[in-house]
């Protein structure tokens, strides 16, 4: 039976599902852009190696850091 399972990246399928699954993002955002905001994005990611999802978490990030700093500083 181990001979007939496919192979990912050198591990056997069901190995590589499992540990796909450990590092998967479950959570899904919806929203709305203007056509401008979605040119944008979409220069973004014909210059960098990076997805829309990549790039708007990323943003993210970066408000998050920064809403946290200005609370800090009151």
């Amino acid at each position: 039976m181990q001979q007939h399972q496919k192979q990912y990246r050198g591990e056997s399928k069901q190995k590589a599902k499992r540990r796909r699954d450990e590092s998967a993002l479950t959570n899904v955002v919806s929203l709305r852009i203007s056509d401008q905001e979605k040119r944008e994005l979409e220069k973004i990611t014909k210059t960098s190696d990076r997805n829309i999802s990549e790039i708007v978490r990323e943003a993210l990030e970066f408000w998050i850091v920064k809403r946290k700093r200005l609370c800090l500083d009151l």
